[in-house]
């Protein structure tokens, strides 16, 4: 397996590299590089109309960013702190992110193989047996679809949150927002970040220069600041911080502890963001896939030293820090140790890391959406599938998943619970996506011909841990906060994943103007390409 070191010393040998490398301008000793990217994208059918401007470098920070470990830390606490507080914080993620890295390699090895910005139902439809392939590409891509929206959808939600939570501290609890209120913040985001990521892939890969310096350089403020600035009436032993074990929801301790995995899942999602924008990468067969695995890897590391140092210094009392009336337990967390001034000041980057997620999310879900759309899976997909002809970004495509994040959060209005299963059907919606591709790359009847990056005879073995652990976790998220749950605390994800994914059958096999009338899988948008792609080959 070629290292990423190697490679992107080869593919980074010819660039004059701005600031990280995020913006390259390609020498012209290196054409035969991009001109090798461009070659791969015709082989699967493909005309390459982005502009190719993520060196590798940039590729990672991208993907590094929308992890957005950090804010996203801060917007789930609230899964692992009732579900065995300190146990589950620290051992509930390091044992959950070992299977989550499963998932990033088996993902790694098909991106690897044909890059290109469909690539879940892409792959679906070349691996998958003929007579299925149709239809479970029609799945993977409305499933990717709805996963990318929703969690696009999320991060704005829990960034409009974390900002009320710092107007909450500066009036000293005086004002408590409305949901109303919430939600009118919530529109205003997704408009800023529709005109975001409506700008030129040039610009968007300079920005990955300060969103990565800062997911980078706040968890490490925090780990140092955080011991020095607590109190001693809220910091913990050793013994505390790594085997306190303490549930607030009325489970078992044993499934309560399952239930805490959920933290680290929805943490350590969006690392699949790479393949969407490969179009716009440079040596993207091997810049994808290193991404993908780095993200994972440095994101769990990250992750778990973060919540050793909470579970060092938030104290004991954890009914206090979920129920207090500044409504964000990391934001209590921060208030006990820092004091109002120290906790506004570091909210503030909180929420600005969070700020980041959110315009990288958007760009990546508007990528799946040109993409669909470029194959004629969605509805209007002539107006979403165009490109912008000055900025060469598909605007069209960033408006149309702004506009279903917007559909999305009037489930707000519906109550706490029925807006939690936003987070629920993004995750689903992704796992859902990741699974049918990797299961038709051994079942669907073709012999793989990996890419640069390769499993090798492990890659059988690591693809059935991570769907199995997909699988495992697609059932638990299911189940709701509390056993015996009322109809305001039913966690409604089955209810609306299912209702999404009957809708997408149902438009599938409408009479005469349903999907299975007139979706045949990948366009091609060439008038001439090699028959045989790079990702199979036919038995």
């Amino acid at each position: 397996m070629a290292t990423p070191l190697d490679e992107t010393k080869k593919s980074t040998s010819n660039f004059q590299v701005d600031a990280l490398g995020f913006d390259a301008q390609l020498a012209d000793t290196d054409s035969e590089t991009i001109a090798s990217d461009n070659a791969a994208l015709a082989a699967l059918g493909y005309k390459q109309e982005f502009k190719r401007a993520l060196a590798p470098l940039g590729v990672f920070a991208f993907s590094f960013s929308l992890a957005g470990i950090f804010p996203s830390i801060a917007t789930v606490l609230i899964f692992a702190l009732p579900y065995g507080g300190p146990v589950a914080m620290v051992w509930g993620w390091a044992t959950a992110v070992t299977f989550i890295f499963c998932i990033g390699l088996a993902l790694a090895e098909l991106a690897s193989s044909a890059p290109t910005s469909g690539g879940l139902y892409y792959w679906t439809w070349d691996l998958a047996s003929p007579r299925w392939r149709k239809l479970l590409s029609w799945i993977v891509g409305y499933t990717n679809c709805i996963g990318l929206v929703a969690g696009f959808a999320s991060v704005e939600w829990g960034l409009a949150v974390q900002i009320m939570a710092a107007v909450t501290i500066g009036t000293d609890s005086s004002f408590v927002p409305t949901t109303a209120q919430t939600f009118a913040l919530y529109v205003a985001l997704l408009v800023v970040h529709g005109f975001l990521s409506s700008l030129a892939t040039s610009a968007i890969a300079l920005l990955q220069t300060i969103y990565v310096a800062v997911n980078t350089l706040l968890p490490l403020a925090v780990v140092v600041a955080m011991p020095i600035a607590t109190p001693k009436e809220f910091k913990n032993t050793a013994a505390y911080a790594f085997g306190a074990f303490t549930t607030c929801t009325g489970w078992p301790n044993e499934f309560a502890f399952v239930l805490s995995f959920l933290a680290p899942l929805y943490v350590i999602s969006g690392f699949e963001s790479s393949i969407h924008m490969s179009e716009e990468a440079h040596n993207a067969r091997t810049a994808v896939p290193w991404a993908i695995v780095c993200t994972v890897g440095i994101s769990s590391f990250i992750g778990w030293v973060v919540n050793i140092v909470f579970a060092f210094c938030m104290g004991t009392d954890l009914d206090s820090i979920i129920d207090n009336p500044i409504g964000q337990p990391t934001a209590t967390i921060f208030f006990n140790s820092f004091g109002r001034n120290g906790t506004l000041a570091l909210w503030s980057l909180v929420a600005f890391a969070q700020f980041m997620v959110g315009a990288n999310g958007l760009t990546v879900a508007s990528r799946q959406m040109f993409a669909f759309a470029r194959d004629r899976g969605l509805p209007l997909s002539g107006l979403i599938y165009r490109m912008n002809k000055r900025t060469q970004t598909p605007v069209n495509a960033v408006w149309a998943s702004a506009f279903v994040s917007f559909l999305l959060g009037l489930l707000a209005f519906a109550g706490p619970t029925a807006y939690s299963a936003i987070f629920t059907i993004a995750l689903a919606g992704q796992y859902t996506a990741f699974i049918i591709p990797m299961t038709s790359r051994f079942l669907g009847g073709k012999k793989w011909v990996p890419g640069p990056f390769t499993l090798g005879k492990f890659g059988l073995p690591v693809t059935v841990i991570a769907v199995t652990w997909m699988t495992f976790s697609l059932v638990i998220l299911a189940f709701p906060a509390r056993p015996a749950p009322t109809a305001e605390s039913m966690n409604y994800m089955v209810v609306v994943y299912c209702g999404w994914l009957t809708l997408c059958l149902v438009y599938y096999y409408f009479p005469v103007y349903g999907g299975a009338r007139w979706f045949n899988g990948p366009q091609k948008t060439l008038e001439e390409v090699d028959a045989v792609g790079i990702g199979h080959e036919s038995t």
